[in-house]
């Protein structure tokens, strides 16, 4: 199969799930909104894939997802308000996000999976490659991952993921990579796929974390995959077809990533990532950094 080399422009943002763990805060608010700091989730994924140079961005939503499509449009009435006031740091906050890309919305529909939110973006993509990025792993934003993905399927074409070294015991929880080395020691070519290994099965200790670029062939095999762990169309499966074929759209490689992660989909790192990313900015930081050394020095 001749593989498409054309930049990638594209990228696909699946936030159609519930997020249950995070109830009741999610009950009427899309988790993806949820604050890190000051800015929802959502825009710091939407601020890497521009940063990366994808300018078009696509989002699977699901219903109540509403606020998504809000704080990505403009607010007239809220800059008409503080362009009276004069105000045009708060202004500039506000309309940085209706700025930063093209944004388009599709609704997945029946939760059938991510295999299936990736499927209901075939329409938009066409026959390009492009990026999926998943909501709840935020990439520290001095760790350019995405970026290296891109350079990596540009070289070898077909598709690549990112990969992540977890301890053996937790490797259950993630999509869990086969692997192979190449030239480059942070690239792998990926051999198989499996969805959460029991660790004892687990042919390796890399875990397949929330970054993908795919060639726009994973299309026609996610159609033809069956549902698979837990009755969803799994990403992992189409992807453990292209590895084991390349034939079929290319080869699937690994950029290991030994960088800043932050995972917003559980509560007790979702609360580490506001600590760290608070601790870590100008406008906030000193002030928190003292106060945080004195509260633990008192809780200890």
């Amino acid at each position: 199969m001749t593989q498409s080399r054309t930049r990638i422009s594209k990228a696909v943002i699946p936030a159609a799930g519930l997020g249950t763990r995070f109830l009741p805060a999610t009950k009427a608010t899309p988790k993806e909104m949820l604050p890190v700091v000051d800015k929802p989730a959502i825009q710091y994924v939407v601020e890497e894939a521009v940063t990366a140079g994808l300018s078009d961005v696509l989002m699977i939503t699901g219903r109540n997802k509403r606020p998504l499509e809000d704080h990505f449009d403009r607010n007239y009435e809220l800059e008409e308000t503080l362009t009276r006031k004069g105000d045009d740091t708060r202004l500039a906050r506000v309309q940085e996000s209706s700025d930063l890309a093209t944004m388009h919305y599709v609704r997945q529909g029946d939760p059938r999976g991510l295999g299936h939110a990736v499927l209901c973006a075939a329409p938009h993509v066409g026959d390009q490659p492009f990026a999926v990025l998943l909501g709840d792993d935020l990439i520290d934003a001095r760790d350019p991952l995405l970026s290296r993905m891109v350079e990596v399927q540009e070289q070898h074409g077909g598709s690549v993921i990112a990969l992540m070294e977890v301890d053996p015991a937790q490797i259950h929880l993630y999509g869990c990579a086969a692997v192979k080395p190449t030239v480059d020691e942070s690239v792998v070519q990926v051999t198989g796929l499996v969805e959460k290994p029991d660790p004892a099965d687990a042919p390796s200790n890399y875990a397949v974390i929330g970054r993908y670029v795919l060639d726009a062939s994973v299309f026609d095999v996610l159609r033809r995959t069956e549902p698979g762990r837990g009755g969803e169309i799994q990403l992992t499966d189409a992807l453990q077809a292209l590895a084991s074929d390349p034939d079929l759209g290319g080869p699937v490689h690994g950029v290991i990533f030994k960088g800043r992660r932050y995972d917003t989909g559980d509560r007790g790192d979702y609360l580490r990532a506001i600590v760290r990313l608070a601790c870590e900015r100008e406008d906030l930081g000193p002030d928190f950094r003292d106060w945080l050394r004195s509260y633990v020095t008192e809780e200890m």
